[in-house]
């Protein structure tokens, strides 16, 4: 078997790029003896943040690292002194195997299934940021080996579990609102990019580009292009908005009315610069977007079937969408659920979820439901816990999968504006629509492979 080489691993955020290693001061008291063995894909900005916050719950060991950047290595020696570091996520694998139980993985996009399945092909436990993958094909295949490997897994959705999200999941199921007719979803992140230079710049010191573009077709290195976070906003390494943000925001709708992946979608707008550059189309990701995804019906859906409305990049909902808004101002990123008795307002993140019109809030404030309990915290520590044999996880890959697909189905519809595209999730293809098919996976670079994509 052939596995695949390294990427930059990167975490997510250009804000937290260049962040330290901090570990969240508060941690379980008396912890057992018993720690989880753990290895560190990335560890640098987001994957800082996520090794730190697993770390606080004092249960688990850092045993090794690999990042492609050895600017980072330096740090992670003195944060983490007794652990193996590699700049080749490969030989980390094929060196330390045997002392760690479970890993994270907070790198660029593309490389996310390649090293998680190098991971679940040896039985370890697996934190993989959002979203899980860069197609829909490597979602499903990594939802495969974690079933056939018996072990824990957690999307790095982390706000799922803030007590604002649950909160709004529960009223939803406590039908606050009734039952839902519709839901619209927002986001103001974009991540456009123009056509790439024709020029290649001189690789930093210490960045193995070769390994950072991985599973990705070649391409030379252009400075602040790509590395450390503007990945985002190209085609072969990232989503753009909505691969962003699609897995937290989209996360309310898909636990409160148990959705499965979308039967449908249809781009029904897009930037009209990048729409007419054939150039950008043909790599990269539009300043802002927008979309109408279908939802098969359930228990908590007013209709055979739901429509949900996204919007990115600075679109909002027209107001006149929203029922009971009065002179409320729409915040940068959530989602409204339009039920048959109200509305229900959800901020991206750090309120409490507001109920419209304001007179219905009242009415639910005066029964002094409380906020339920969480914090994004609590997401790391129920995956050390699961790791260690007591709980579960509530984003493991058979949920995480179907709202990973979401976003993808996003990114593949904006390439064909206008069309509604049936979406057969069990045999992941546009019946319909066979062009669409075409992204649904995609061709690894030579020499990059593993065992079950």
């Amino acid at each position: 078997m052939k596995t695949t080489s390294r990427r930059r691993f990167i975490a997510s955020a250009a804000a937290t790029a260049s962040a330290p290693f901090i570990l969240p001061s508060k941690v379980w008291a008396d912890p057992p003896s018993k720690k989880l063995a753990h290895a560190c894909f990335g560890i640098n900005g987001q994957a800082a943040a996520d090794i730190g916050e697993l770390m606080s719950s004092g249960r688990l060991e850092v045993v090794a690292i690999a990042d492609v950047d050895k600017r980072n290595h330096e740090r992670a020696k003195q944060q983490f002194p007794n652990a193996k570091i590699y700049q080749d996520w490969r030989e980390l694998y094929a060196n330390e195997s045997d002392k760690f139980e479970s890993v994270n993985i907070a790198v660029p996009d593309h490389m996310h299934a390649i090293i998680a399945m190098n991971a679940l092909n040896r039985k370890k436990h697996v934190y993989c940021q959002k979203p899980l993958t860069r197609t829909i094909h490597e979602a499903h295949a990594m939802r495969a080996a974690a079933k056939k490997a018996g072990v824990v897994t957690q999307m790095g959705n982390q706000i799922q579990s803030s007590s604002e999200y649950r909160t709004a999941v529960q009223m939803i199921r406590d039908g606050v609102v009734g039952k839902i007719k519709e839901i619209h979803s927002w986001s103001g992140a974009q991540f456009p990019q123009q056509p790439r230079p024709a020029t290649a710049d001189t690789v930093p010191t210490g960045l193995d580009w070769d390994l950072w573009l991985g599973v990705a077709p070649e391409r030379p290195y252009n400075n602040g292009i790509y590395h450390p976070f503007q990945w985002r906003g190209w085609q072969d390494f990232g989503g753009g908005a909505v691969a962003d943000f699609v897995c937290h925001i989209l996360d309310n709708p898909h636990k409160a009315l148990d959705l499965a992946a979308p039967i449908s979608v249809e781009c029904t707008g897009a930037e009209e610069a990048w729409l007419n550059d054939p150039k950008r189309r043909s790599e990269s990701w539009p300043a802002w977007e927008k979309f109408r995804f279908e939802y098969a019906g359930g228990d908590r859906i007013s209709g055979k079937t739901l429509p949900l409305y996204w919007y990115d990049g600075g679109q909002k909902p027209p107001r006149e969408a929203i029922p009971g808004i009065e002179d409320r101002e729409l915040p940068g990123g959530g989602s409204v659920f339009i039920g048959e008795e109200g509305a229900l307002m959800i901020v991206h993140f750090g309120s409490r979820p507001q109920l419209l019109p304001l007179n219905k809030e009242v009415e639910y404030r005066k029964l002094k439901k409380p906020m339920v309990p969480g914090s994004p915290t609590e997401h790391y520590h129920s995956y050390v816990k699961a790791c260690l044999g007591e709980g579960k996880t509530t984003s493991h890959f058979d949920y995480a999968v179907p709202l990973t697909e979401a976003a993808h189905l996003g990114m593949i519809s904006v390439r064909f504006p206008g069309k509604k595209l049936a979406w057969n999730s069990d045999a992941m293809q546009f019946p319909e629509f066979p062009d669409a098919n075409a992204f649904v996976k995609s061709k690894y670079r030579d020499g990059w492979s593993v065992e079950g994509i």
